[in-house]
């Protein structure tokens, strides 16, 4: 594994080398039939950035489902057997054949519209190579938020990120376990319509719900008049 995320780092570094020369980055695009939405991944966590990169330019993600979702919580997508699943066929077991480090940044949290990767119960917190998920999360109040701070006691909030789970919402209690590495900069209401879905028993849509998402190199100073996204 450890050769694999080598070749992947060296693969990033070739190809982001003009992105960065020219003061660019990649602007994802995930559409779904609701509509499509944008993103940027963060180059803190190097990487899950690689690694989803070069997914989506093999165009791995194209046709795959949002298999799993929860409102008020998030939508996850990633399974490769969702392409061809049928209907009421449970789905998450699908996945990648190696695991990506941990990067968990404490100025990354889980406010709402973040991308993060999903995984399996491990010790070292590594991510999934395939699943990952957007929060939708809720508002919190000083009561609710104080419940959902106490779920990390090891991990210190911010001013900043308190006062951002009260007013943008998002998933508290994540954070510190799971790697956020992007952020979805525009229509977040398609997040919203996703998770509204009614749902089986094993939270998978009842309706498929299928993606595409491309990226393409885009002058950070543009991502910011477009969308206000504003870079470190």
């Amino acid at each position: 594994m450890r050769r694999f995320f080598t070749l992947l780092i060296i693969f990033f570094c070739i190809n982001t080398l003009d992105a960065q020369s020219g003061k660019k980055d990649y602007l994802l695009t995930i559409k779904t039939r609701f509509g499509e939405m944008h993103s940027v991944l963060s180059d803190l966590t190097p990487k899950h950035k690689a690694n989803f990169i070069k997914l989506v330019e093999d165009k791995f993600y194209n046709g795959l489902l949002f298999h799993r979702i929860i409102e008020g919580f998030m939508i996850q997508a990633g399974d490769p057997a969702s392409k061809y699943a049928k209907k009421g066929e449970f789905l998450g077991n699908g996945d990648a054949d190696y695991r990506i480090p941990a990067e968990i940044n404490q100025t990354l949290f889980h406010k709402r519209g973040v991308i993060a990767a999903a995984r399996e119960q491990n010790p070292e917190k590594e991510s999934s190579g395939y699943h990952f998920y957007i929060v939708q999360g809720t508002v919190w109040d000083d009561k609710t938020l104080a419940e959902q701070m106490a779920r990390t006691p090891l991990r210190k909030f911010s001013d900043s990120q308190i006062q951002t789970y009260k007013t943008l919402g998002g998933s508290p209690h994540l954070d510190g376990n799971y790697t956020v590495f992007g952020q979805v900069i525009d229509n977040l209401w398609v997040v919203d319509s996703v998770a509204r879905q009614k749902r089986d028993l094993n939270n998978r849509p009842l309706e498929d719900i299928a993606m595409k998402i491309s990226c393409k190199k885009v002058k950070k100073k543009k991502i910011t008049r477009l969308y206000g996204y504003q870079f470190d």
